[in-house]
């Protein structure tokens, strides 16, 4: 997260049009529902309509669209046709999920499309789309109102692809749903970035950091299988969680007391809870796993049950390694997956 030391020094940075901090941050204006960069000729924003990203791809999670007048995804070197026709028709349809024939039909190869935008920001072309379509989902729950319309900001066209955005993601529109039948999302910013958090009013259901590959998978998942909605709004396991995650990373939490819902199969709850009796500091193996359940060839099936959790953290995915002792894999990605091993190392030595 960025520190108010360094906002304040963006925000300096935008209105002086420093160009010497082009590239090193986004700048998200709330009242008009853009992004721009710091030399953006248009008129500065107060310091409080103003929330500061590091990259393009958490100013679009963030719901924010590309500034019309400083093109932050064109600068500071003009972009092929290439990537300003794609960027240009995601705009026209933000909530569209892109396939193969969707490249034919604008005549561009599918691996240039993806190799031009991870070269020019970091992420593919299917990264960006995806950001900006659940940027859009994610308004809604960010902002924990009610009615998707009321929470429009000014520069949309209409209301059609921010209903549908969130429609598709998470099933239906919150004017549309039997209040017997709905799970309530919540964001909670955390050190290592944004988290989505589902909950009933009993139990939280799904703990994932909002830029994690294949999200809007396990949220459509998690609705069909509790044939819910999932809107915005709050319940008393995720005020507990926002609690409890605030302690575990300042690094006073050893364990997790909010009740949990585990939706999956007998094995992958097995799994589940040999990670849960892993202790904070420790790591165990894949193989580790396997033989714990008494299931020592298992060690592919574990590994897959390890990545189908949707409790990020709570249940300590992250504390599976290889056998070899490398890190392995991670949704969150393996730079989250390093600084949660140490911080519990160094947090628990100092509990301990």
């Amino acid at each position: 997260m960025i520190s108010a030391e360094l906002k304040e020094q963006y925000y300096q940075a935008l209105v002086a049009k420093d160009s010497e901090y082009e590239g090193l941050f986004y700048v998200g204006v709330k009242t008009t529902g853009v992004f721009c960069r710091p030399t953006c000729p248009a008129r500065k924003p107060k310091y409080e309509n103003c929330e500061f990203y590091e990259t393009a791809q958490q100013a679009l999670l963030a719901s924010f669209r590309p500034c019309q007048r400083c093109r932050p995804l064109s600068h500071p070197n003009q972009v092929s046709d290439v990537v300003r026709i794609l960027v240009e028709a995601v705009e026209n349809n933000p909530e569209k999920r892109w396939k193969g024939q969707d490249f034919k039909d604008l005549s561009i190869n599918e691996s240039t499309a993806r190799r031009q935008f991870k070269k020019r920001f970091g992420m593919t072309f299917v990264e960006y789309a995806r950001a900006r379509r659940m940027g859009l989902a994610l308004k809604n729950i960010r902002s924990g109102r009610t009615i998707i319309d009321a929470q429009l900001s000014t520069g949309y066209e209409s209301s059609s692809g921010f209903r549908d955005a969130f429609s598709r993601i998470m099933g239906a529109a919150p004017t549309h749903v039997d209040d017997g039948q709905v799970l309530k999302a919540s964001w909670i910013d955390t050190r290592l970035g944004p988290m989505m958090a589902v909950a009933d009013d009993t139990a939280l259901y799904l703990l994932e950091f909002v830029d994690r590959r294949g999200l809007e998978r396990e949220v459509e998942r998690l609705r069909k299988r509790t044939r819910s909605a999932i809107v915005p709004g709050v319940t008393e396991p995720i005020r507990s969680i926002e609690r409890e995650l605030t302690a575990y990373f300042d690094g006073t939490l050893r364990a997790f007391h909010t009740p949990l819902f585990c939706l999956g199969t007998p094995f992958q709850k097995s799994v589940w809870e040999q990670l849960m009796a892993i202790p904070p500091g420790e790591t165990r193996s894949y193989q580790d796993i396997a033989v714990a359940l008494g299931k020592p060839s298992a060690c592919r099936a574990v590994a897959q049950a390890n990545g189908a959790n949707q409790l990020a953290i709570v249940i300590p995915c992250h504390r599976v390694i290889n056998a070899s002792g490398d890190l392995g894999g991670y949704g969150g990605g393996l730079t989250r997956k390093n600084w949660l091993l140490t911080h519990e190392k160094t947090a628990y030595e100092q509990i301990r």
